[in-house]
């Protein structure tokens, strides 16, 4: 039991933010500050340092004679603040560094003078400047500057001052205000002398009633000391929007933890205008969020939890639940959120004493929402015998490493190239000019008049091989050489392992641009080098996949010495690198090429290594877990069956396991765990990590969802990934498609290749295309042939119906053309929805049915999209089935044929094609409705209304209407459209050049399959193109073209200034034309392309 229930009422400012607040009397307490008694010292060093231009100033020579005749008196041994502000700006003058300077100064006051002193003389020093001849730069003297304040200072000395005041015995600071009171002459100096003792509230609010303006010069150092000075709420009331509104870099713990000291509670107003008005960059948020968690007050706590859909609010709100248990206890119940309900539960699981305590006095509405999840029933923990054994001990405890000595490369260093590619390497366009007559043997010999006008790039470019090989040597070019890997490629085809020690140098320095120059050499070095890069993920891996590729067993007798020897650094790059060896050709293959090389002793190590968690040999070092991790607050781990969970000890070790960069022994984990269970603790625990801001250093917890996920975490997942690029999340979006690849069910697939097909952000769009392609590589497939076998069955029936049993009732769900479910009840009469679960339903049967049923339609809501889009490109594009796929994926399949059989195929065989559609009995039948059977050689596409015909399609239109068949999309009502002979062997379409369209009309084609271009000067996209072949693209030049994120910068309008058909996207030059002609498009594509084009001419002004 808690002794005593927490202060709700008290501000709570981040510890890590007290370094830097700026305190006040009676306020947040902070570290004491004591004067430096050494500055005495440097004070007197400084001023000797300059002691011709202070006795300059001692006899009256310089500056204003009353600022001359303060100094004298002070060095005098007669006390002046003045004076000693005037010495303060001449040293600084002389020396430089205004805030050690006036720091040491300013503790030498207090040491010499005591503190009041010292603040007044800070003062003095704020608006005291030196003054320099415009022309010659000679010191002139010393002046007041009535518009300046604080800047020659710097922020240190006066929050120091600040400081001492704050801690100061009652005596000493309200001497010190007496006499800061005869320093507030002027506006600048009133605001310093407000800063230093803000609970001075009459000297603020006069302050306040006339801020700083444009006429104060600079501003900026005014405005910082009037926001570090407000203490009222009446203060904050009187100022206009600009100082309500934090500018570009000033948003900083030290502002915020001060705002919120002075202001308290009152800060929430100045806190929320920033967030809906100020233009706020995302790490600036996280700081404003992180504020608010610091104020105690319901509005505070409220304002994070409407706002929770933002993650640095969600990250502030479990800090400021931290902040205010009890609050945290009794907000939450009366919201309905998820993210309100997911906090209340984390919450009530870590402080069930809290809970306990406090309860009774919750109130009643409060109470019946916290009560039972505190009083929830927890299952039994599983008996140790029960404990899946992968979590019975750590794998880094028990450390595999091997050493073997004496081990020696047998195999040279040799160069290994692919076909044709040192020829192709030594044509390489390096574009490095060649020298005028060249003396090589002079160059050779080290003649400087020949070095002077043959740089050592062009000699090994150039050069006789034989004759400048030597120079190699002293080849250490900068990075930065124009188009080093260009020329880099040459010199490896040229020179070979020669010019491998400066082909390292550079490729170390660069390894994205210049690693794959390495990849024909086959040594020791290269090999580990190859090994860092796969360690480190995003330096080169394709470099490193293609050197893999290149030497695969072969580099095994090159690496095995460092492996087994005693040095962390080489080991660990060999084992990478022997790890994708031994996955691409097989443990044993690895192991007997090691047997060959180096023996009995070492293969039989090396094997141990590679059988072996990296964990365990040292390559994936012990995990660190963030301390936002809270087991206790996550759901329990269930065993099969349900009846026993992972005890405490286990959940820990778990969190462990998951955090480890390689997956150990987790189809053991997932055998003991009940599947369900164990994906709803993977997915709390990546909410948690979400929840608290997403901490980069703990992303494992997003990637472990790839090992714990289900179907389910899919579906929760994939919307996230979506919207991730649009809020500043790419990075983890892309993620997003490594761990949906991992989950690897069909759902994941399925949700994969639909963010391929279509998302908003493309390069979020063509990663996940790139994931999908290696799948489909992997499994020796197409793109689309893949995407066929994606579409699940769902657990439909033959007929593409799913039945759901409530136990004394049944409801039949079928789908329409748009595969919407259509639901029915078991005889057959419609509903417009499925009912929810009544009374006299069975308890566990209807429930159940009714979660199937939420679960299918997000399911067939993501197929449906993917699936029209896919078949209406397969018609435009031709795209053709061989008669097997037709049979299995189209027809057999019990959710696809309900689109499949409402459209006209066409079979193509011998020469013969035939139109046809499915009948209801999935056998097919022609236009005549006569049955048609497939040959098992034929082609299968969907018909365009081009391949059929006028008199064809309607035919085919009054075949549909007596079935009362509804197409998915248009097909045999679809405009057609032609070009002409001139624009079939023309490379442009000048008929719709010129037109002048609206912004939005043009835009509107990226949702017919048109990408917009990539950004160029200025950020501004020049065109938009759509790929309709491979290398074959319809290109829009645009004027003035679309500026990236904002899309009407640049007006209303676009113009079509060029529509021609390029192989790739680019500016169209006149003067350079294009080698492509339109008539090579199909004449369905070219219909296509036509349609989009006369939409943007009608809608042309």
């Amino acid at each position: 039991m808690e002794d005593r229930l927490p202060d709700e009422d008290v501000l709570v400012i981040p510890d890590s933010w007290l370094r830097s607040l700026h305190p006040r009397r009676g306020g947040t307490p902070v570290p004491a500050v004591t004067p430096d008694e050494q500055a005495v010292q440097a004070v007197a060093e400084l001023i000797g340092r300059v002691d011709a231009v202070v006795e300059a100033l001692r006899e009256g020579r310089r500056g204003e004679p009353d600022l001359a005749e303060a100094a004298r008196r002070h060095l005098e041994e007669e006390p002046d603040p003045v004076g000693a502000a005037v010495i303060a700006a001449v040293v600084l003058m002389g020396v430089g560094g205004a805030e050690k300077v006036h720091r040491s100064f300013f503790d030498a006051w207090v040491i010499e003078h005591g503190l009041p002193f010292a603040a007044c003389a800070l003062v003095e020093a704020c608006r005291i400047k030196t003054v320099r001849d415009a022309g010659s730069g000679a010191w002139l003297g010393v002046e007041r500057c009535e518009r300046w304040a604080a800047p020659q200072v710097g922020v240190e000395p006066l929050r120091r001052a600040r400081t001492l005041l704050a801690q100061a015995d009652e005596p000493v600071y309200q001497e010190a205000v007496q006499r800061l009171a005869d320093h507030r002459d002027t506006p600048a100096t009133r605001w310093v002398v407000s800063y230093l003792v803000p609970t001075r509230l009459d000297w603020v609010d006069q302050c306040c009633a006339s801020p700083p303006g444009p006429a104060w010069g600079d501003g900026r150092h005014t405005r910082w000391l009037l926001l570090h000075s407000l203490s009222t709420a009446g203060q904050l009331a009187a100022l206009d929007d600009s100082f309500r509104i934090f500018y570009s870099r000033e948003c900083s713990p030290a502002l915020l933890a001060t705002l919120a000291d002075g202001l308290g509670t009152d800060a929430l107003a100045l806190l929320l205008h920033n967030l809906d008005h100020a233009h706020l960059g995302s790490e600036d948020r996280r700081l404003v969020f992180e504020a608010l968690a610091a104020l105690p007050s319901d509005e505070a706590f409220g304002t994070l939890l409407e706002r929770s859909a933002d993650r640095h609010a969600r990250a502030a709100l479990r800090t400021a639940a931290k902040n205010f248990p009890v609050r945290a206890l009794r907000m939450p119940a009366a919201v309905r959120t998820a993210d309100a309900k997911a906090l209340l539960a984390e919450h009530v699981a870590l402080h069930t004493e809290l809970v306990r305590a406090v309860l009774p006095e919750l109130p009643a509405e409060v109470r019946k929402v916290v009560e039972p999840l505190a009083t929830s029933e927890r299952v039994p923990d599983a008996p140790p015998e029960a404990v899946p054994a992968a979590l019975t001990e750590r794998p880094w405890e028990n450390p595999i490493r091997p050493v073997v000595t004496g081990l020696r490369s047998p195999v040279t260093a040799e160069v290994v190239w692919a076909e044709g590619e040192r020829e192709e390497w030594l044509r390489s366009p390096h574009r490095i000019d060649a020298p005028e007559d060249p003396d090589w043997e002079a160059y050779a010999a080290g003649h400087q008049s020949s070095r002077r006008r043959i740089g050592l790039v062009q000699a090994l470019v150039y050069g006789p091989v034989e004759l400048v090989r030597p120079l190699l040597v002293e080849f250490a070019p900068h990075l930065d050489a124009y188009r080093s890997h260009v020329w880099l490629s040459l010199l490896a085809a040229r020179f070979e392992l020669d010019a491998l020690p400066p082909m390292l140098r550079m490729a170390r320095r660069d390894p994205l641009r210049l690693g794959g120059t390495l990849v024909p050499f086959r040594t020791a070095e290269v090999a580990l080098l190859m090994g860092d890069w796969l360690a480190q993920g995003k330096k080169a891996p394709d470099a490193a996949r293609a050197w893999l590729d290149r030497h695969g067993t072969a580099a095994v007798p090159l690496l095995v010495p460092a492996v087994l020897g005693k040095t962390a650094g080489p080991r660990r790059s060999a084992e990478h690198t022997l790890r994708h060896i031994a996955a691409r050709h097989g443990l044993d293959d690895v192991v007997e090429a090691a047997r060959a090389a180096h023996g009995d002793e070492a293969a039989g190590a090396l094997e141990s290594v590679l059988r072996a968690h990296p964990a365990q040999t040292g390559t994936a070092g012990p995990p660190k877990i963030g301390d936002w991790v809270q087991p206790a607050s996550l759901p329990q781990v269930l065993l099969r069956g349900r009846e026993h969970a992972l005890p405490a000890e286990a959940v820990r070790l778990l969190i462990e396991v998951l955090a480890l960069p390689v997956p150990y022994r987790m189809e053991e984990i997932r055998q003991a765990c009940d599947p369900d269970s164990l994906a709803e603790f993977g997915w709390a625990l990546f909410a948690a990590w979400r929840g608290h801001g997403a901490p980069s250093a703990d992303g494992w917890a997003f990637r472990q969802l790839g090992r714990t996920g289900d179907d389910e975490t899919v579906r929760r997942l994939t919307p996230i990934i979506r919207a991730w690029p649009g809020e500043g999340g790419h990075r983890h979006a892309v993620t997003g498609l490594d761990v949906l690849a991992e989950i690897g069910t069909d759902v994941a697939l399925m949700h994969l290749n639909g963010i391929a097909d279509k998302v908003r952000f493309k390069g979020l769009r063509e990663e996940a295309r790139r994931k999908v392609g290696q799948v489909a590589d992997a499994l020796g497939l197409t793109t689309e042939q893949l995407a066929d076998r994606l579409v699940p069955t769902l657990g439909l029936d033959d007929g593409g119906r799913l039945t759901l049993d409530y136990g004394p009732r049944r409801f039949v769900v079928g789908f329409d053309e748009q595969l919407k479910p259509v639901i029915a009840d078991e005889d057959g009469r419609p509903r417009k929805a499925l009912p929810k679960p009544g009374a006299k339903d069975d308890p566990e049967l209807a429930p159940a049915a009714h979660k199937r049923f939420a679960a299918l339609k997000k399911d067939v809501r993501t197929i449906a999209s993917g699936q029209l889009q896919r078949m209406e490109r397969a018609m435009t594009f031709g795209r053709t089935w061989s008669a097997d796929e037709f049979r299995r994926y189209i027809v057999e399949h019990p959710l696809v044929w309900h689109v499949a059989r409402r459209l006209v195929w066409l079979g193509e065989d011998g020469g013969t094609t035939t139109p046809f559609r499915i009948a209801e009995d999935r056998t097919l039948a022609d236009v005549e409705d006569d049955a048609f059977v497939l040959p098992e050689t034929a082609k299968v596409r969907i018909a365009h209304p081009v391949d059929l015909g006028e008199d064809a399609v309607k035919a085919w239109l009054e075949v549909f209407s007596d079935y009362e068949l509804t197409q998915p999309f248009l097909q045999l009502t679809r405009t057609v459209h032609a070009l002409t002979d001139e624009e079939r062997a023309s490379g442009r379409l000048e008929r719709f050049e010129g037109l002048k369209v609206p912004y939005g009309d043009v835009l509107a084609l990226v949702r017919r399959g048109w990408e917009r271009g990539t950004p160029l000067d200025a950020g501004v996209e020049r065109w938009i193109s759509r790929r309709v072949a491979d290398d074959v693209h319809v290109v829009i030049d645009l004027d003035p073209g679309f500026a990236v994120g904002a899309l009407d910068a640049t007006g209303d309008h676009q113009t079509l200034e060029y529509v021609w058909i390029a192989p790739e996207p680019d500016d169209y030059w006149p003067s350079r034309g294009t080698p492509l002609t339109f008539g090579l498009l199909p004449a369905a594509v070219a219909s296509e392309v036509l349609a989009d084009l006369t939409m943007l001419a009608e809608a042309a002004v």
